[in-house]
């Protein structure tokens, strides 16, 4: 069986037919997502002495199988992880980590992150500004460092080394404070309202790197003021969603009160459920990435039963087997190998 992008099939007759299952994206999927788990496991337990963080387990466990250390030899990288599975592994880690971020959203107190806006809205300028400038600074230094780096300008280069080096990784961020039992704390709403903000200026900021990059045809693509229309949508849908959607999930989660049976309350679920997927769809649709929409949505959810039930019902699947494979998927994509001489590993 030849693979391309048109002769993918989900899966096969089995080996009785002749047929190889790695062949074949489903069979293939469920051995990738049992040696990421297998791995990611193993390490957290060796790690766990030096009070590492599940995450670090995970991110590591993707190096050692991608092309930094097994991979290294190309029949295995051919054989468990070739070139294309890697959308199909991504979109499940994507859906993953999508709703651990919903999760994140459900169980942070809005009021609690109204009241400390200001102060994380001054930690996330600080965060961001300090390192851009330095990374600015840094990469006067190192532009002659990067292969091909006459077909990039200088202030190509600054704008995207300074967005790369000053964002939070939200995701890891909100993994380390939930593991660490700091996502309901005082400390842990400030730091993840800081990220939120750091997050969203973050997708503004690389669509404006992206369309001062660009260097296709369309006018349109090359215009910087696509990062004002990214800000202006972010904002626009925020407002939707705490204004319109907010009140429409209270009465939601009345309802879903023990005087209810079963039925409706698995239908208001579901509903909540595809909630986070549309509302991924259309932060992804307007230039912010789909984990802001539906971590926007999680704090629409007022806190109460119908919160418990959402966490109880998706959490341990979120948690203990979608994401590591988001976190693994980083660094399968990581070859240390290629970094070579010191200026290269300062950059």
């Amino acid at each position: 069986m030849t693979i391309n992008g048109t002769s993918v099939r989900t899966s096969s007759d089995g080996v009785w037919q002749g047929e190889n299952p790695l062949n074949y994206a489903f069979p293939l999927l469920i051995l990738q997502t049992t040696l990421v788990l297998f791995t990611s496991r193993f390490l957290a337990i060796l790690l766990k002495p030096l009070r590492q963080p599940k995450v670090v387990a995970e991110i590591v466990g993707g190096i050692l199988l991608g092309p930094s250390a097994l991979g290294r030899n190309k029949d295995f990288l051919h054989v468990f992880f070739p070139a294309w599975s890697t959308p199909i592994l991504e979109s499940a880690a994507s859906i993953g980590l999508l709703f651990f971020l919903f999760l994140v959203g459900l169980e942070l107190d809005l009021t609690a992150i109204r009241q400390s806006g200001k102060k994380a809205f001054s930690i996330a300028l600080a965060g961001m500004s300090v390192p851009f400038i330095f990374a600015a600074a840094l990469s006067l230094l190192l532009h002659k460092a990067v292969n091909g780096e006459e077909r990039v300008s200088i202030g190509q280069y600054i704008l995207f080394l300074g967005v790369a080096l000053s964002i939070t990784a939200f995701p890891v961020l909100a993994r380390i404070l939930a593991e660490l039992k700091l996502l309901t704390t005082q400390v842990g709403q400030t730091a993840m309202a800081a990220a939120a903000f750091n997050d969203l200026a973050a997708w503004i900021l690389l669509a404006l790197a992206v369309a001062v990059a660009s260097n296709g045809s369309s006018e349109a693509h090359k215009n910087p003021l696509i990062s004002i229309w990214v800000l202006i949508s972010g904002v626009a849908f925020v407002a939707f969603m705490l204004i319109l959607v907010r009140p429409l999930m209270n009465w939601l989660a009345r309802q879903c009160s023990p005087e209810h049976d079963f039925v409706i309350d698995e239908g208001y679920i579901c509903l909540t459920l595809s909630g986070v997927m549309l509302s991924g769809f259309m932060t992804d649709l307007i230039g912010i990435h789909a984990i802001f929409g539906a971590f926007i949505f999680g704090l629409t959810i007022p806190k109460g039963e119908f919160a418990a039930k959402l966490i109880k019902r998706i959490e341990d699947f979120v948690a203990g087997l979608l994401l590591p494979l988001y976190f693994a998927s980083s660094g399968l994509k990581t070859d240390v190998t290629k970094i070579r001489g010191v200026e290269a590993w300062g950059l």
